[in-house]
């Protein structure tokens, strides 16, 4: 690759990465669904004409902020498991570090609400949208990695079931919990459950059904 090539495509990645931190800040205020591309290319100082050739319609916008999520939170997954030998720590120690990051990132994790409510349809292989699906079954290796080192060291009942399965079931139901809390926190805190109590309680009920006998 020539020089001039090469400034050239890391100015096209340094303006795309600008696009996509304009996009999160609007995102941030507006909303996922009420967000505006006319605004987003304003606070990134670019015309919409520009924008365009980089993220054709919103949805590919939303996508390429959930793909930085997804990347992101596999990130923090990674470092979870590290510091733990453990499976179902290594388990705990995930569901604590989803949680630290929706509170951490709330833009991330309504964008990451968001795409899981859409409903995929005839994926272009090299679309932002398969990368996205793509980072987050790298996210889910993490959790099914960490329930076989479980079954291997024992901390993990041995009759679960299928890794891959028991970490989509694991990420539904704490996914399920987080935005409930979210976005009923009014209601729990008037039958008198915190947010933090109900993800402690949370985490109690997915350790217990993972834990081998002997760990009961």
């Amino acid at each position: 690759m020539s020089y001039v090539i090469e400034r050239r495509q890391e100015e096209k990645e340094r303006r795309r990465a600008e696009i996509l931190d304009a996009a999160e800040a609007v995102f941030a205020k507006a909303g996922v669904a009420n967000a505006k591309m006319e605004d987003v290319a304003r606070h990134a100082r670019v015309s919409r004409a520009l924008l365009y050739v980089y993220f054709p319609d919103k949805e590919s916008l939303h996508f390429a902020i959930s793909e930085r999520a997804l990347l992101l939170l596999k990130q923090r997954f990674s470092e979870a498991v590290a510091r733990h030998k453990n499976g179902l720590d290594q388990i705990e120690a995930l569901g604590r570090a989803y949680l630290a990051f929706s509170q951490e990132f709330p833009t991330y994790f309504a964008a990451l609400s968001s795409f899981q409510a859409h409903k995929p349809e005839d994926i272009d292989p090299d679309s932002i949208e398969c990368r996205c699906i793509l980072a987050g079954d790298q996210v889910h290796l993490v959790t099914s990695a960490a329930v076989r080192q479980g079954i291997a060291d024992g901390s993990i009942r041995a009759d679960v079931g299928d890794p891959h399965t028991v970490a989509i079931a694991l990420w539904a139901f704490l996914f399920g919990v987080i935005s409930l809390a979210q976005t009923k926190a009014n209601m729990l805190a008037r039958d008198g459950i915190q947010m933090q109590q109900l993800m402690e309680h949370a985490m109690v009920m997915c350790g217990r059904s993972l834990a081998s006998k002997q760990l009961l």
